[in-house]
């Protein structure tokens, strides 16, 4: 496949992971993650006490999710601060997928040679952070520094739900997990019982890779949609925010499935003017210009693949990628390969890119510029707080998971969905840790106090994707979303990204036709 982006460059670090991620797919024996603790095992919470090889991946608290107040001349700073400690944990998976001999030999190996080296490079780029805050008479949370000790985790993930039909108590439990400070109280997400381990737990609880040389998806990640029981999606968050009262009408934007082949690893609202920001490589619809060096003005002067030419909005999503041995144009790039997204990158033979109303009031106009996240690229090791996104299958979409790939019938395709946040401050296009400035719809559909009704932005993205199988506990040419490589391909990272950038008269025109009922184009 081809791409529309620009040259990346190759750092050191970054061409140590690539060959990490070469030998790996060389079968050469070393994989990116070829150990997940046993679910069996006592006190898996604090897993670094046992043999080293226990350890599946990196848990850091989520320094970014505290830094609710950061002046706005301070935010440059601090993004690329924030972007630093992200390349952190990246460089510290990857020498903790690679040195997996010396772990099994060495029960302090982690310890010694893995995460108190991050925990001093971490300690470092916090420091920076408050330095950039107090620098222009900012005040800088309190007890930052605590966040910089990160921990080894297993490979369960949070409890959602599983299709039992039991979302409420499980979820719970998860978001409460979730909510800890930092994920440095995250027992939830440590104790996946038999839930997630499901055909991982063999020969002792270790088990290798799925046989492409990837961290993951792994068997347990995936469930039949015949065994998800309707109605049993398992998040608040999310929840379509349109009924059969208030604000109904819709309006839908027409913007392609990125036939211009626009793909690039930033995240221009996440790592303003850092290269690889995201460290996964995104797929675009709408906007054109879009990469982590644009600002507001390059946006609004690009072209759009919309065929309603005054919206310029950037609509961008993870790549969803089949793990058959392709390689990709990206294949020894860093946010592809050289990160551990590998395999044929899946286009969505479907993108629909939906607006919708509020079921208890009329909705207001987006201001230009606003940037909403929905969804959280690390909910793996950060628990479920944000977690967001569906995965379903045609025909059954009435059956929706959030913790789980599905497998579809014959016949039937792959089903992503999004809802956004659709509740504005009525202030702010953005906010320090992006999320403060927008909020999802409560139970009853109305915005929490101090908050107004926006368009909900919905996009449904369909994929053609071969079934895949499991034998003998193992998952076979499985599909994946690109993440962050600690993350290990759970489906619960998936999330999505947007940029409005219609011009005035078009947004007047959406609210307009979702205020007064109609369906427009």
């Amino acid at each position: 496949m081809g791409r529309n982006t620009r040259k990346r460059r190759t750092p050191m670090a970054t061409k140590a992971i690539a060959a990490s991620a070469a030998l790996a797919l060389g079968g050469g024996g070393l994989i990116w993650a070829n150990f997940y603790a046993s679910a069996h095992e006592e006190n898996s919470a604090n897993q670094t006490k046992s043999a080293g090889a226990q350890v599946a991946t990196i848990q850091c608290p989520d320094v970014g999710q505290q830094l609710t107040d950061v002046p706005d001349s301070a935010r440059q700073g601090v993004d690329k601060e924030l972007a630093n400690l992200d390349k952190q944990i990246t460089e510290a998976y990857s020498r903790l997928a690679s040195t997996r001999q010396a772990q099994a030999g060495d029960s302090g190996f982690v310890n010694n040679a893995i995460l108190g080296p991050l925990k001093s490079k971490r300690t470092a780029a916090i420091d920076r952070i408050g330095i950039n805050i107090r620098r222009v008479g900012g005040q800088a949370p309190q007890g930052l520094d605590q966040l910089a000790e990160c921990k080894g985790m297993a490979a369960a993930q949070p409890e959602t739900n599983d299709g039992n039909g039991q979302a409420g108590d499980q979820n719970n439990g998860g978001q409460d997990q979730g909510q800890n400070q930092g994920g440095q109280d995250q027992g939830g997400q440590d104790q996946g019982g038999g839930q997630d381990q499901g055909g991982q737990d063999q020969g002792g609880g270790q088990v290798g890779d799925n046989g492409n040389g990837a961290a993951g998806p792994v068997a347990a990640d995936f469930v039949d949609i015949n065994q998800v029981q309707p109605g049993s999606r398992g998040l608040q968050n999310g929840l379509a925010a349109n009924g059969d009262g208030g604000s109904t009408g819709t309006f839908t934007a027409e913007c392609g499935v990125n036939e211009n082949n626009l793909f690039n690893s930033d995240n221009l609202i996440v790592a303003p003017g850092v290269d690889n920001g995201a460290h996964h490589t995104h797929d675009y619809v709408g906007n054109q210009g879009n990469d982590a060096f644009s600002s507001d003005e390059d946006l609004a002067a690009a072209g759009t693949s919309c065929q309603n030419q005054a919206d310029k909005s950037t609509y961008y999503w993870p790549v969803l990628r089949l793990q058959d041995g392709t390689q990709e144009f990206d294949a020894a790039d860093q946010g592809g390969g050289a990160e551990g997204n590998v395999g044929k990158i899946l286009k969505a033979s479907q993108a629909e890119i939906k607006y919708v109303g509020n079921k208890k009031s009329d909705v207001v106009a987006m201001p230009k510029f606003l940037r909403i996240i929905t969804g959280d690229a690390k909910a793996f090791t950060n628990g479920l707080k944000n977690a967001n996104t569906s995965f379903s299958c045609t025909g059954f979409e009435d059956r929706q998971v959030t913790d789980k790939y599905v497998i579809c019938p014959q016949g039937s395709q792959v089903v992503r969905t999004s809802n956004f946040q659709s509740c504005w401050d009525g202030q702010n296009i953005d906010s320090a840790n992006h999320r403060d400035h927008v909020a999802f719809v409560q139970q009853d559909g109305s915005c929490p106090n101090g908050f107004q009704a926006i368009p909900q932005l919905q996009v449904r993205l369909v994929y053609d994707v071969p079934a895949p199988t499991i034998e003998n506990g193992q998952v076979k040419n499985p599909y994946a979303v690109d993440g962050f490589p600690e993350q290990l391909h759970k489906p619960i990272t998936d999330h999505n990204d947007f940029i409005n950038v219609m011009d005035d008269n078009l947004m007047n025109k959406v609210v307009q036709c979702i205020n007064s009922g109609q369906d427009c184009k």
